[in-house]
């Protein structure tokens, strides 16, 4: 970890140099993709150059993949503080959350409630799962409720004793707010439901405890806030729901020999619900990222600082005349939405990219910019974004004074 002696400052700079995508403008867009660090980058092409180098079909080959798995596991679990044993490594969070809903032996009359904030990320499977079963998919309505009770309420309303899997954000890709799971889970679980939540915007990003959710399934990708690459990611399986889900799918990973006579039996663990294919280097990207912001950064450092700095920059917006945040002040995480008024959030993206190199996304069913804060980021870069969106607040696109673009060159130019 790094040492807690020089100033806040000073941890941050180190941060930062670790990241060299925070370099390249104010990187607002992790809860899309985050900053790959540089240890991993380079701890991923060291296992790509060993493959080219020793090929990848000798015997010692399969016994280090292994291994790297295994150490996947473990850098996963230390985020959530939880046993490896509870941890399945996947491709992405949809992989995580087709295990609750594709373990269930459905039955005509069943019936999955979602939230109605939920990604389509975590609505896939269920969308899929309807086409084939012909089941009855209700959707809670959490979007206009005002606080956690009328949350709870609306999923309440549509959970009853066919209710097979209750799905929902822990927190929610469009504005930002977290989601009373908890209750909603105790409630779902009390109806005889499994619950699968999609953590996507909150592991790596808040302090994460699925057990105490009550989650069955809690699954999270590895590119967004756990600063990994692309196609990894992990699921929590509650142990006592390892049983009770049915495998929809398996490979060689997910048996183990269980005797003398060589038979292979499911691993009575997550695991068990693995699929196989994974990306050795993308692997050990994923242990390396998973051990470099809990061994590095501090996982209590950036979940304080990130929310800090979320909560300013929410109170900041929100001061500004003309702009709407949309992100709840009792109810948020990391994320940020907000609206410009006059202002189409596509057009105001763009104009906040061209003047201070911004880089955050849209939110197009809600036409708001999202801006995804981290541990990394800067006071100095906060109050440069508020200063632009005030600016843009002051004008329509019409009458906005021009200012000439900046043109990063891309691949293949000089």
């Amino acid at each position: 970890m790094v040492s807690p002696i020089p100033p806040d400052n000073r941890k941050v700079e180190a941060v930062r140099a670790a990241l060299p995508a925070t370099a390249a403008g104010i990187y607002l867009n992790t809860g899309t993709a985050g900053p790959l660090p540089s240890e991993t980058a380079a701890a991923m092409a060291e296992v790509s150059e060993w493959e080219v180098r020793t090929g990848r079909g000798a015997a010692a080959i399969f016994e280090a993949r292994g291994q790297r798995l295994d150490e996947a596991r473990a850098a996963v679990a230390a985020v959530l503080a939880t046993d490896i044993d509870s941890v399945a490594l996947t491709h992405a969070t949809s992989d995580g959350m087709n295990v609750a809903q594709w373990g269930v032996d459905w039955r005509p009359g069943d019936n999955a409630v979602v939230g109605s904030l939920d990604h389509i990320g975590g609505l896939a499977g269920l969308y899929a799962v309807r086409e084939r079963h012909g089941i009855d998919l209700r959707f809670a309505s959490v979007a206009d409720a005002p606080d956690d009770d009328a949350a709870v309420e609306a999923f309440e309303r549509s959970v009853d004793e066919r209710t097979r899997v209750v799905s929902l954000s822990h927190v929610a890709w469009s504005t930002g707010r977290v989601l009373p799971v908890a209750r909603i889970a105790a409630m779902a679980r009390d109806r005889g439901a499994l619950v699968a939540v999609d953590g996507a915007q909150a592991v790596g990003a808040i302090a994460v405890d699925p057990d105490a959710l009550g989650a069955d399934v809690y699954a999270f990708p590895g590119q967004k806030w756990l600063l990994g690459p692309d196609g990894m990611g992990a699921a929590w399986i509650r142990p006592s729901a390892v049983e009770r889900i049915s495998m929809s799918r398996a490979s060689y990973l997910s048996f183990e020999r269980s005797d003398g006579a060589g038979r292979s039996v499911p691993w009575p663990q997550a695991r068990r619900f693995e699929s196989s294919g994974f990306h050795a280097p993308s692997v050990t990207g994923l242990a390396r990222s998973c051990g470099w912001l809990a061994m590095y950064v501090g996982l209590g450092w950036a979940f304080g600082r990130a929310g800090r700095l979320a909560a300013s920059t929410a109170t900041g917006l929100a001061a500004i005349p003309g702009v709407t945040v949309l992100t709840p002040g009792d109810a948020m995480a990391t994320l940020v939405t907000f609206r410009v008024s006059r202002w189409p959030a596509e057009a105001a993206l763009d104009e906040l990219g061209r003047r201070i190199f911004a880089i955050a996304r849209a939110v197009p069913s809600l036409d708001a910019i999202r801006l995804s804060v981290a541990f990394f980021n800067t006071e100095v870069e906060i109050e440069r974004v508020l200063h632009a969106v005030a600016e843009l607040a002051a004008h329509t696109p019409e009458t906005l004074p021009r200012r000439p673009a900046l043109t990063i060159l891309g691949e293949g130019e000089g």
